[in-house]
């Protein structure tokens, strides 16, 4: 299979993924990788205290989460170079142990780049919960292959 070369990429497209539960088990592994061991993270009877009042799942978990949900449609197979960064990242809505979640991206803009090889995508990003709220949201840019030439 074949990801989507930079001219194949219309602006105003939107893609959806699919949804995927966060479990205890997610958070726990996050934790141990990351080091971040946040109370708000891990301390369910601390949590109780907070406005929360249950732990929340890792900020940059729910977006690694939701990069791997995109990254299942295939859209960049063989035409992705680099993922150049993002022009913004929030945290909208906390996410919960036993939360679903899934991704949907919209493609704004597109520019060439000086070598005609290449191009650069930007795209907005929101992940949502299973109630459909918005718990992320984000605009990034993509360094992506251009159609050989014929």
């Amino acid at each position: 299979m074949r990801g989507l070369f930079w001219e194949e990429w219309d602006i105003g497209a939107e893609f959806e993924s699919p949804a995927r539960t966060v479990t205890e088990a997610d958070m726990v592994m996050y934790a141990g990788l990351s080091g971040d061991y946040n109370p708000l993270h891990i301390n369910e009877e601390y949590c109780k205290t907070t406005p929360f009042g249950t732990r929340i799942v890792h900020g940059p978990l729910v977006y690694a989460i939701a990069a791997g949900l995109i990254f299942q449609l295939h859209l960049y197979d063989d035409t992705l170079i680099a993922f150049l960064g993002f022009d913004s990242l929030k945290f909208t809505k906390p996410v919960k142990p036993g939360d679903t979640i899934h991704a949907r991206i919209k493609v704004l803009e597109k520019r060439e780049t000086s070598n005609p090889e290449r191009g650069v995508m930007k795209r907005e990003l929101k992940v949502l919960n299973q109630r459909g709220e918005v718990v992320q949201e984000a605009l990034q840019a993509f360094l992506l292959k251009r159609k050989p030439a014929a």
